[in-house]
């Protein structure tokens, strides 16, 4: 049998059924996993190794009694910024209180009902304002395919876990790409869901949680727990009745989108260019019809939604004492602060940005049932920096094909397409019409039913 901290959600759950494995002995697996990889990929926060073990023991006991939740004994982490009681949320950066969390935010109080194993939080960069693993509070997070290499953020500790083996579980949350990019870079299945399907606490303009596995039937396993309702979140959608386990999907007569040029941005480097096109050609062979989808981003929108969440990120980091101030990321600190001069019109015009890249976005994918694009124009880059072009006067040059989702409400799922040749994942991403959560799902797992065979995860030295 493979190492059991390598097994899937799915595959775990079947073993426990039969009595194959146990969730102790699965999560003594994972914390050797962690013990092996950890000291150099500080992906986890707040690691608490006793309090799996007990949980751990507590899931054996109701296996052997018939009493197993739905995700019962399958070991997890949960980003740092989604709360959890009794653990101090500094969201990245060291400018924070450590104050304890009064209690577990929707998605936390979801997955501890369903009986996963928490193993630990996942790192972040300051405020979740950097597709990095920098930090000013956390260690430096790298990714384990290159320890060299950036696992991608904000959801940077989730995608270095979920690459290493850290139990098959993770959640992470995204606003313009931070669950999609560290996916696609890691080489793991990130959703990204519609706007709402999964409560969050607190809730903003385009921000969700969601899920990021090795495998799209484990992404569709959480999404069954994490998308029950939950009342703090009054921007979340009604109940809605999905099958999410039902991934089957006959592709013949779909209308798919090919976008490899968002109108802006870093250009598409070449290996990831083919990899895409390779998928549209595989996607076309099994009966679907695919066309270019047409560029619709511009230097405008993209501006304007910087001179926006700058001054959003000023008005937190702007209010702090100086001594506090010191303490922020100093890429973070010198990106914010133009925020403090824009005037109130600048700012509401950048606001406006959002609702004007939603309505391209859903203009530009409305004759297909999906679009397919890179996750980023790039592959990983070097760990230290903060981005690809490390220039706080060019934050969102590499987020074009994973920012518009966001805006727009649309569901779009990052997975694995192929490997560059020097060894690191490329991502596919694929978005869909608003709440059509499953309809992704389907995609992504006909995708990896079509695609080449690809390496193994890499496994610590």
């Amino acid at each position: 049998m493979p190492d059991p901290a390598d097994l899937s959600a799915v595959e775990l759950l079947d073993a426990y059924r039969a009595r194959a494995l146990s969730p102790v002995e699965v999560t003594e697996a994972v914390i050797a996993r962690i013990e092996a990889w950890e000291p150099r990929l500080k992906a986890l926060y707040a690691y608490q190794p006793e309090a799996a073990r007990a949980a751990a023991k507590a899931s054996e006991m109701r296996w052997m009694t018939g009493e197993a939740l739905p995700l019962d004994g399958v070991p997890g982490t949960i980003k740092e910024n989604i709360a959890t009681k009794g653990t101090p949320m500094p969201v990245g950066t060291a400018a924070r209180d450590l104050v304890p969390m009064p209690e577990d935010a929707p998605v936390a109080a979801r997955l501890r009902e369903a009986g996963l194993v928490m193993l630990a939080k996942t790192t972040m960069p300051d405020y979740g304002m950097l597709s990095s693993g920098l930090s000013s509070f956390h260690e430096l997070a790298r990714n384990p395919w290159d320890l060299s290499k950036n696992p991608g953020g904000s959801s940077a500790g989730a995608g270095a876990a979920g690459a290493a083996g850290y139990g098959p579980l993770h959640i992470g949350t995204d606003i313009g790409g931070s669950i999609r990019l560290p996916a696609g870079w890691c080489g793991l299945v990130g959703l990204k869901p519609s706007f709402g399907r999964v409560p969050i606490d607190p809730s903003y303009y385009g921000r969700v949680a969601g899920p990021m596995t090795r495998t799209v039937a484990d992404a569709a396993l959480m999404m069954r727990e994490i998308s029950k309702p939950d009342a703090r979140d009054g921007m979340s959608l009604p109940l809605q009745e999905i099958d999410w386990l039902s991934l089957d999907m006959d592709l013949t007569g779909l209308q798919l989108g090919l976008q490899l040029d968002p109108g802006i941005g870093i250009p598409v480097e070449p290996e990831t260019q083919a990899a895409i096109e390779a998928a549209a050609r595989a996607f076309a062979a099994a009966g679907a019809i695919v066309e270019e989808a047409p560029a619709f981003l511009t230097r405008e929108m993209l501006d304007g939604l910087d001179d926006f969440w700058s001054q959003r990120a000023w008005a937190d980091i702007g209010a702090l004492p100086a001594e506090r101030q010191a303490r922020v990321l100093p890429y973070i600190f010198e990106w914010a602060r133009r925020g403090e001069a824009l005037s109130g019109e600048r700012v509401y015009r950048g606001m406006s940005q959002m609702l004007a890249i939603k309505d391209a976005a859903l203009k530009q994918s409305a004759p297909f049932d999906f679009v397919l694009s890179p996750v980023a124009p790039v592959p990983s880059y070097a760990a230290e920096l903060a981005s690809p072009i490390h220039d706080p006067h060019q934050p969102f040059e590499h987020i074009v094909f994973t920012l518009p989702a966001n805006m727009s409400d649309q569901p779009s799922v990052a997975v694995p397409a192929g490997m560059t040749a020097a060894g690191l994942p490329i991502g596919l991403q694929i978005t869909g019409r608003r709440f059509d959560d499953l309809g992704v799902l389907r995609m992504a797992r006909a995708w990896e039913q079509l695609r080449q065979p690809l390496p193994d995860f890499p496994r610590p030295a």
